[in-house]
């Protein structure tokens, strides 16, 4: 719905630091080009007043600055004050990269884009051949994160498997950054480069350095993989023998022979359950 900036309450102030960032800027930038695209999301006031903004302050100002008198809102059912941003999902850099695509076939300029997103224009080309030569399977593990567009410039340089190998890698380790994948190129076999001819190069590493790297991932690799496989059975039997022995100590007269007669075995039973509970514990929640 259209809600007049007047009648909603920020609930929190823009500091001098925020308002003189890139961010901002960028921002401001296109509202003023192309207007609010993601409208500001409010909590519905229980009694008439003003609405409460959960999202969108930096736009907020920005409409107040450019003198606008109203803006479209999404509200929000319930009111989630402190909550509420995270289920607000930014745009990842693969969506970016098909908005922007999308934009140009539908006959937006570079220039303009440029101008809304607050960059050269360069940039704007680069993005649009984002994923020219990487593997559509190395697009879909990725689509959802927010990686570093020199990412994707170093896996182009790698073979389609290996691209993958290193997108699995990356989402383990939650780690997008360039440097990162500047690493797994060093430590990519050059077999598995598109130029295999081409000795690979990588900035402060001797090629004695990276063979040595090459020989490690290919050994943490084997290592990973064979972890990966065995984590669900072992969690699983984990989870069972704490249940046991919890079952176990939770009989009085159990638990009172086995500290009296075998106290080592009580401190390892023990051990177990809290090494179950502690991996309960760091589980994700579904």
């Amino acid at each position: 719905m259209t809600l007049a900036l007047d009648d909603i309450l920020p609930m929190r102030r823009l500091t001098d630091q925020a308002l003189k960032s890139v961010k901002y800027r960028r921002i401001s930038r296109s509202v003023e080009e192309v207007g609010v695209i993601e409208p500001l999301v409010v909590a519905r006031p229980r009694t008439p007043g003003a609405w409460m903004l959960l999202d969108g302050h930096v736009r907020l100002a920005i409409l107040r600055g450019l003198g606008a008198v109203e803006t479209r809102c999404l509200v929000a059912d319930d009111d989630e004050a402190f909550t509420y941003n995270r289920r607000v999902n930014r745009l990842a850099t693969i969506q970016e990269h098909y908005m922007i695509v999308r934009a140009l076939e539908r006959g937006v300029s570079e220039e303009k884009l440029a101008r809304a997103l607050d960059v050269d224009v360069k940039a704007i080309q680069r993005r649009r051949s984002l994923l020219e030569g990487v593997a559509p399977e190395v697009v879909d593990l990725l689509k959802t994160h927010s990686v570093n567009p020199v990412t994707f410039d170093v896996l182009r340089k790698m073979r389609p498997m290996r691209q993958v190998e290193a997108a699995e890698l990356m989402l383990s380790a939650n780690n997008f950054t360039s440097a990162y994948a500047k690493a797994l190129l060093a430590a990519t076999r050059q077999t598995d480069l598109i130029r295999p001819d081409k000795p690979k190069r990588v900035g402060g590493m001797t090629s004695d350095q990276m063979a040595r790297m090459e020989r490690e991932m290919a050994s943490l690799t084997k290592d990973f993989r064979a972890l990966e496989a065995s984590y669900g059975d072992d969690v699983l039997h984990l989870v069972l023998a704490s249940g046991y022995l919890n079952r176990l100590l939770g009989n009085t007269l159990i638990e009172r022979y086995l500290t009296t007669r075998h106290p080592e075995l009580v401190e390892e039973f023990r051990a177990i359950i809290s090494a179950s509970s502690l991996d309960e514990a760091d589980r994700p929640e579904p």
